[in-house]
């Protein structure tokens, strides 16, 4: 107490400095260490004594857009509250008390194969393995694009530990399932024809199939992975599956399906344009011939009528044109025969 006072700090010197410390205490800890911004491509959400902060109300993601993806079995499992966002921007500022978590909503590119918790797995994250409907173990390469959405972000940042690993997962059984169980949409024929030979003489490979729908394969894909919105708070902009190869082992007996099936299909193709070709032709003979039946029946009709108007015309006429056309018919013969009745 004597060194305090020596130094001119009694206890009214000694309160106004504990009181000038806790002042400087909270400027740095609350004002210089308080504002805070927001980056164009992320979200941020803060935290209470532990608790996210809601919206008015507490909506949960059980109704809107967000569980459209659910089946309706698991629409009570995956009911997550509506978390208030803080937009790109600032500053903003935030009491001691209060923790921010930022997060990138930005798109972001993965490789169909990698696994999260094992970067060694599928190749090294390169080709992603799956068994068709014919037994045959398949290679997968492809990407998948995918974001955090905004609309569940308590799902992503406090409802699941590694949201990315469950999502490779829920994608990959997904695909796995469809890859076990695809067939090629039948083409529409019709009986009789060249076409529903060719579909019933000509067996499908999975693989070709695969091959040829690969369209139809990846919106199965986008369509099927849209829970993972409200299951995981990511939502799946894109699924691009690039590249289906077959077992290394099996390839040279697939080449000789596939040239096999394109024989088929030419010669098929060949008969198909030598059918339709004599089509055409006995079309256009049956035209030609009809044709010429009306060119020889007109000039009858045409005759037919000219008499009818002769006999019309009054009693002898018609007699008279006919003795006029014997006449014609006696100056142009060199021989003339006459029936003498007896």
């Amino acid at each position: 107490m004597d060194f305090l006072q020596e130094l001119g700090l009694g206890p009214a010197g000694l309160g106004t400095g504990i009181v000038f410390g806790a002042v400087g205490w909270f400027v740095m800890r609350c004002v210089l260490t308080g504002f805070f911004t927001v980056d164009q491509s992320e979200r941020a959400v803060k935290v209470r004594f532990g608790r996210a902060a809601r919206l008015p109300g507490e909506p949960t993601t059980k109704r809107g857009p967000v569980s459209e993806g659910l089946a309706r079995t698991d629409e009570d499992r995956y009911v997550y509250p509506q978390l208030e966002v803080i937009q790109p921007g600032g500053p903003y500022f935030k009491w001691p008390w209060e923790r921010v978590v930022k997060v990138s909503v930005a798109i972001q590119t993965l490789s169909m194969a990698h696994d999260p918790e094992s970067p060694t797995a599928n190749q090294g994250g390169q080709v992603l393995e799956a068994v068709t409907k014919d037994q045959l173990n398949t290679g997968l390469t492809g990407q998948l694009r995918y974001r955090v959405s905004e609309q569940n972000l308590y799902a992503y940042l406090f409802a699941v530990k590694n949201p990315i690993a469950h999502v490779m997962g829920y994608f990959i059984s997904i695909l796995r399932e469809r890859i076990a169980s695809f067939e090629a949409p039948p083409a529409p024929v019709v009986e009789g024809t060249l076409q529903a030979v060719e579909a019933t003489a000509v067996s499908g490979v999975s693989i070709n199939d695969l091959r040829k729908n690969l369209r139809d394969l990846n919106e199965h894909m986008e369509r099927e992975c849209r829970g993972s919105l409200s299951r995981y708070g990511i939502a799946l902009d894109a699924t691009l599956i690039t590249g289906i190869d077959p077992p290394a082992e099996v390839e040279s007996a697939l080449a000789a399906i596939n040239t096999a099936h394109n024989h088929v299909s030419s010669d098929i193709s060949l008969a198909q344009a030598a059918a339709d070709q004599k089509i055409v032709q006995s079309r256009r003979a049956v035209e030609i011939e009809t044709l010429k039946s009306l060119a020889e029946v007109e000039p009858l009709n045409a005759l037919a009528a000219q008499l009818t108007l002769l006999h019309q015309s009054g009693p002898g006429a018609l007699e008279s044109y006919l003795r006029n056309i014997r006449l014609g018919l006696f100056s142009k013969a060199n021989r003339v025969v006459l029936g003498v009745k007896s």
